[in-house]
């Protein structure tokens, strides 16, 4: 038994996610999976592997190549009141499903006073740091953080990868879950929390006094590697996990600011027209007589993601980088 009587095991973020995705289909028949390749291959990230043998074609589907007709058809299940989970390889292919999304997954209820919900979700990789060049690699999880009637998710630890699917699945909105591509592989111990995931607050993952480090998905790790730096150095920064993209926790934030006077919003999508510029621009709207200096932000390179190594690094946020940006805000 773990902390506070809470159960541990040692996983991975991709074990984790697969056995979310496990009790889903085991709890409630109404839930299936689709996607290209979830089924004999077990996922392009290895998610699902497995899967398909344990609960069959119907309830595990691959798809044809062809993101919009498999969103479609994920909409129209929804509609007839399946409860279907829906994966993109990467959420560069999900702008060729932008219309389904947008159009109709997220407008429905609206459009029909009510009528029509769409408990949908849709599970994507976001990110970089993989080399794999700029059409599998942008962070657009803030353009979809733009759209009213869609629940957008970032599950930065073992326990957001294992328990934020069951909440999504009950939502009657369609939810989006963006999965960063660096975290499969990380592992540890994984807490059975007592009671159900949270999907409208942030979460304190390292209290502080100094300095507010605001971020989500990838980039909670290099926060927190960022806060250990700091700490040696005297500076005590407060690590924020937003965890939900849209709605944004702004409780959460201005609390954080009232505490530490100073922030860092670390983002990895290009600064411009980011979402690190709406938690900035909240910040300043909401908390500007609680900041003692300006609002930081450490986001990727305005160029599409490079294949090298060594250019993808530097296109990056990097630990130095939001080290820099807290020495800015303190100093």
């Amino acid at each position: 038994m773990g902390a506070e009587g809470t159960d541990e095991a040692k996983t991975t973020y991709r074990e984790a996610m697969r056995e979310a995705l496990r009790e889903a289909l085991r709890s409630d028949d109404r839930v299936f999976l689709m996607g290209e390749d979830v089924g004999r291959y077990g996922g392009c990230f290895g998610v699902s592997l497995g899967l398909l043998e344990e609960f069959g074609p119907e309830r595990v589907r691959d798809t044809p190549l062809s993101e919009s007709a498999f969103v479609g058809a994920g909409i129209g299940a929804a509609l007839s009141g399946l409860r279907p989970i829906v994966e993109i390889m990467t959420v560069n292919f999900s702008l060729l499903a932008l219309d389904q999304i947008l159009n109709n997954a997220a407008t429905l209820l609206h459009m029909s006073g009510g009528q029509l919900p769409v408990p949908l979700v849709i599970r994507m990789t976001t990110g970089a740091g993989r080399q794999l060049a700029a059409q599998h690699s942008h962070s657009l999880e803030g353009w979809y953080a733009h759209i009213p009637g869609i629940r957008v998710l970032a599950p930065a630890t073992l326990e957001d990868a294992r328990h934020m699917l069951a909440p999504a699945l009950a939502d009657p909105d369609p939810v989006l879950i963006f999965e960063h591509g660096s975290l499969y592989n990380v592992s540890g111990e994984l807490h059975t929390p007592t009671t159900p995931v949270d999907l409208d607050h942030a979460a304190i993952r390292r209290p502080g006094t100094d300095i507010s480090l605001i971020t989500y998905g990838g980039s909670l790790p290099k926060a927190l590697a960022a806060a250990d730096e700091l700490t040696a150095e005297s500076v005590n920064a407060e690590v924020i996990d937003l965890r939900t993209l849209r709605p944004l926790d702004d409780a959460a934030i201005t609390a954080s600011v009232a505490r530490t006077h100073r922030a860092v919003v670390i983002d990895e999508a290009w600064r411009t027209g980011s979402l690190a510029a709406e938690v900035s621009a909240r910040i300043a709207e909401e908390s500007f007589y609680d900041l003692d200096a300006p609002v930081e932000r450490v986001c990727s390179a305005e160029v599409p993601m490079p294949y090298a190594r060594r250019l993808e690094e530097a296109a990056l946020p990097q630990v130095a980088d939001i080290v820099a940006a807290a020495h800015r805000a303190v100093d």
